[in-house]
C-alpha cells in the first residue's frame, strides 16, 4: 500500500487551495472577529462538490469511494481549507462526516432520497448529537431518552457543543439517545433523526468560544420532541456501535484539519522569519528561530504521512481490500492523537517566532493559536486516542 497522492489527488488538492485562498482567506480574520458563519461560502463549498466526494452519484455526490480515493479526496479538501481557516474546516468536516456519513451509512433508502440531495449538495447541513453535558467520552452516561410511543419517538434531555446544529441552513441533527436497558442495567443506544423546527426540538443561543468563532456550534435541548418512529437511524439498540464508526472515519478527518493547520504554521513563520530584521539582517538566520521552523516541518510530514496512511486504509476497507477494522481503528487514533498534539504545539511556535506580533490578533498566528486546541478533544480527546493505542497492542487499560 503506498501512501503517494495520485496526480488527480493533486490536482484536486490545488483547486481546493485556489478556491480557499480566493473565497476564504481574504475574510477569515473578520469572520472569526464578528462570530460570523458564513452561510454563502459554506454552500459554495457544496457547488465545490466538496460535500459529496463520499456520496453517490444518485444523491448529486461525486462516487468517488474506495478505488477512487475518495476519502482521502475528503481529507485534502479538509487540510486545504483548513490550512486557511480552521473554522471552515471544521464546518465541512461535521458537514460530511458527522452528518452526511451516519445517513449514508446507516440510513434506509427513503431516509437516503429524503435528506441526502440537499445535504450533499451543501444547500443544507445536518449535526451529530452525542456529547450531553454529564456524556462525552463516556458514553454509556448518555441519559437523553427516546421513548417509542404510538408509532413515534418521544425525546427528552441536552446535548452540548453540537457542530453544524443551528445554523439557518440546518436541516436536522441526529441524536443519541437512551431507548431501553439490556441485560445487567447497560442503557440500550439508538440514534433518531430530528428535523429542525420540530416542537421541542431548541437550539440555543451559540456558544462563545475560545476559537472557531466562524463555526455554528450550540446545546440542544429536547422537551417531549415526537417525531415518526421511521426516523430511527440504522438498527435499534446499535446506536453506541454506529458512533463509535462515526468517530473512526472523523478522527482522521480532525487530523487531517490538523496538517492544515500545522502547514500554516510553516508558511506563516517561513514568511516572516524571511522579512523580519534583527541586528543587520533577518532573523531566520538565527539557529534559535531556524531550527523550530525546521521542526515544524518535521511535525508536518510526520503528521501528514500518519493521515494519508488512515486515509488510504479507510479507502481500502471501502472498495473490499484487506484491511482490518482493528488496524484501521488504530491507525485513526494515531493520527489523530500525533497530529493534533502537533498542531498545538505547531501554533505555540509560530506565535513565538513572531514574537510581539504573534500575540496581536491583526496577524493570523493569533488566530491559528486559538484554533489549535480544540484539535486535541474533539472526536475523542488526546487521553482516549492514548487508551484506544494502548489496547491496540493488547493492553488491559480502563
Amino acid at each position: 500500500m503506498t501512501y503517494e497522492l495520485s496526480p488527480e489527488h493533486e490536482q484536486f488538492r490545488r483547486s481546493v487551495r485556489d478556491f480557499a485562498e480566493k473565497e476564504i482567506a481574504p475574510h477569515a480574520a473578520q469572520w472569526d472577529r464578528d462570530h460570523h458563519f458564513p452561510t454563502d461560502v459554506v454552500q459554495q463549498m457544496g457547488d465545490l462538490g466538496l460535500m459529496g466526494l463520499t456520496a453517490p452519484e444518485e444523491f448529486g455526490g461525486a462516487g468517488m469511494a474506495g478505488e477512487d480515493g475518495g476519502f482521502t479526496s475528503l481529507c485534502l479538501a479538509i487540510e486545504e481549507i483548513g490550512r486557511v481557516d480552521q473554522s471552515m474546516g471544521i464546518t465541512l468536516e461535521a458537514a460530511v462526516g458527522l452528518g452526511i456519513n451516519p445517513i449514508l451509512t446507516y440510513g434506509t433508502d427513503e431516509q437516503k432520497q429524503t435528506w441526502l440531495p440537499d445535504l450533499v449538495s451543501g444547500q443544507r447541513l445536518a449535526g451529530f448529537g452525542l456529547t450531553e453535558p454529564g456524556a462525552g467520552s463516556d458514553a454509556g452516561a448518555t441519559r437523553t431518552k427516546a421513548v417509542l410511543t404510538d408509532g413515534e419517538w418521544v425525546v427528552n434531555g441536552a446535548k452540548q457543543f453540537i457542530t453544524n446544529s443551528g445554523s439557518e441552513i440546518t436541516s436536522l441533527v441526529t441524536v443519541t439517545a437512551r431507548t431501553g436497558e439490556r441485560e445487567g442495567g447497560r442503557p440500550e443506544l439508538s440514534t433518531i433523526m430530528v428535523p429542525s423546527g420540530t416542537p421541542g426540538f431548541t437550539a440555543e443561543k451559540a456558544y462563545d468560544k475560545l476559537g472557531w468563532h466562524a463555526s455554528d456550534t450550540h446545546p440542544l435541548s429536547f422537551e417531549d420532541v415526537r417525531v415518526p418512529e421511521s426516523h430511527l437511524l440504522g438498527e435499534r439498540g446499535r446506536g453506541y456501535a454506529q458512533f463509535l464508526a462515526t468517530l473512526d472515519d472523523g478522527r482522521v478527518a480532525i487530523a487531517a484539519l490538523a496538517v492544515g493547520c500545522i502547514q500554516a504554521c510553516l508558511d506563516l513563520s517561513l514568511e516572516y522569519a524571511g522579512q523580519r530584521q534583527t541586528f543587520g539582517g533577518p532573523i531566520g538566520r538565527k539557529q534559535g528561530v531556524a531550527f523550530q521552523i525546521s521542526d515544524l516541518q518535521v511535525m508536518l510530514d510526520a503528521s501528514r504521512l500518519l493521515t494519508y496512511k488512515a486515509a488510504a486504509m479507510k479507502d481500502a476497507m471501502d472498495a473490499g481490500r484487506s484491511v482490518s477494522t482493528k488496524d484501521f481503528k488504530q491507525a485513526a487514533a494515531v493520527a489523530k492523537l500525533y497530529s493534533t498534539e502537533s498542531a498545538v504545539t505547531a501554533t505555540r511556535i509560530a506565535t513565538q517566532v513572531f514574537g510581539g506580533y504573534g500575540f496581536m490578533e491583526e496577524y493570523p498566528v493569533a488566530r491559528f493559536y486559538r484554533d489549535a486546541k480544540v484539535l486535541e478533544i474533539g472526536e475523542g480527546t488526546s487521553e482516549v486516542q492514548r487508551m484506544l493505542i494502548a489496547r491496540g497492542l493488547g493492553l488491559p487499560v480502563e
